[in-house]
């Protein structure tokens, strides 16, 4: 692994992959209210930067956006926790931001660089990204609700879902 950081700017908005410039508390405050980890702990958020190739999106010294690249850095990469801010949404960082992580050398390596989302998949397909709608193809084991706490409602969770 190359320790050397990556640093792209636009404007008044930098996108680098530098850990002295991730602010945690502000990257814990979006996860931990997010449709996809809602409840996640400061410590989690920690240990998944410190494991992985991870891009922060700058305004001045505002952090608004972020996103991680779990890899292998030789074969493998899972893009995730993707967000801008909302004020800064539809302004076209949200795609400058996987634009410049695609333009990081470890990325064009990798064989295979998956993503699971259920927003602004017209997004990802513009940068290259194909759903896998193959049946028998694609397999998980899935656990949201592995960040609440025994009793805890989050307000994203409907009284119609089921589960198993």
């Amino acid at each position: 692994m190359n320790n050397q950081h990556l640093r792209f700017t636009k404007g008044k908005f930098t996108v680098t992959t530098d850990p002295a410039f991730f602010q945690l508390e502000a990257i814990h405050d979006y996860l931990s209210q997010s449709s996809w980890a809602p409840g996640i702990d400061a410590e989690t958020v920690r240990i998944s930067i410190q494991n992985s190739l991870c891009f922060a999106l700058l305004d001045g010294t505002r952090q608004i956006g972020f996103t991680r690249l779990v890899t292998d850095y030789a074969t493998f990469g899972y893009l995730c926790d993707v967000y801008v801010l909302n004020d800064y949404q539809k302004s076209g960082l949200g795609r400058w931001l996987i634009e410049c992580c695609h333009a990081h050398p470890v990325m064009s390596r990798l064989r295979r660089i998956m993503l699971v989302t259920d927003s602004a998949p017209w997004l990802y397909q513009k940068l290259g990204y194909n759903p896998l709608n193959r049946p028998d193809f694609v397999w998980q084991i899935n656990r949201p609700d592995i960040y609440r706490k025994p009793g805890q409602k989050l307000d994203y969770f409907s009284e119609s879902n089921d589960k198993c």
